[in-house]
């Protein structure tokens, strides 16, 4: 599991998804590094991306019967991921959302398969949790059980409401508020401890003391 969580980050940094330097979240902090699944938007960086979600869900232990895929990147995350579980021989079904309901046809919101048994939500991270919400409610009115999150990157940061900064990061909030498990590919311990590995990139390495720092500052235990 930690040898696919180190290689995870690395395909991250090697794809330019996961960048070094100077950024500003959406939380006004600003940050040494910033992560953009957005970038993962070809279909070679894709199929890579979807067995490292399908083989930490199956790595986890947990137990699920179908994913679910919020609007709208969690769309294209819970598709691949449910084409790589196949491909390892655990044949999944999926759905997800619209984000305006549809007024003919089948109508509705949910597309693809019905919502029920053990449903694992598929995200890129957990900002401030309003898609989780909405999708632990959504599965919940079809009289399913939302059991898990799965996430490519935890930031393990640290919360704001109000100007105050929270105990909790967003993911231990999710935890928190609906008595589920958040998993995640990797997390801010992986990315530190890949900028400290001796072998390192030296140019990636001297980002190192930065994100200690920051660390130091917003980060969880």
């Amino acid at each position: 599991m930690k040898n696919l969580r180190q290689e995870f980050i690395a395909f991250s940094v090697a794809t330019g998804v996961l960048r070094f330097g100077d950024f500003t979240t959406k939380a006004g902090r600003q940050s040494p590094y910033f992560f953009n699944a957005g970038l993962f938007h070809d279909g070679a960086t894709l199929a890579q991306l979807a067995q490292f979600y399908a083989q930490t869900l199956l790595d986890s232990g947990v137990e699920f019967d179908m994913l679910f895929g919020p609007a709208y990147k969690g769309i294209t995350l819970a598709s691949a991921t449910a084409v790589a579980l196949a491909g390892k021989g655990r044949n999944t079904s999926f759905a997800y959302n619209r984000k305006e309901a549809k007024d003919h046809g089948e109508g509705g919101t949910i597309v693809g398969a019905k919502l029920q048994g053990k449903v694992v939500i598929i995200d890129d991270v957990i900002s401030a949790g309003t898609s989780v919400r909405e999708s632990v409610e959504m599965i919940r009115a079809a009289g399913a059980e939302p059991c898990a999150v799965l996430i490519a990157l935890d930031r393990m940061e640290r919360g704001a409401k109000d100007g105050q900064i929270s105990p909790y990061s967003a993911v231990q909030e999710v935890t928190r508020n609906y008595g589920i498990p958040v998993i995640s590919i990797g997390n801010l311990q992986d990315l530190f401890g890949f900028l400290s590995d001796a072998s390192a990139d030296p140019e990636l390495q001297k980002h190192k003391d930065a994100v200690a720092a920051y660390r130091a500052q917003y980060g969880v235990a």
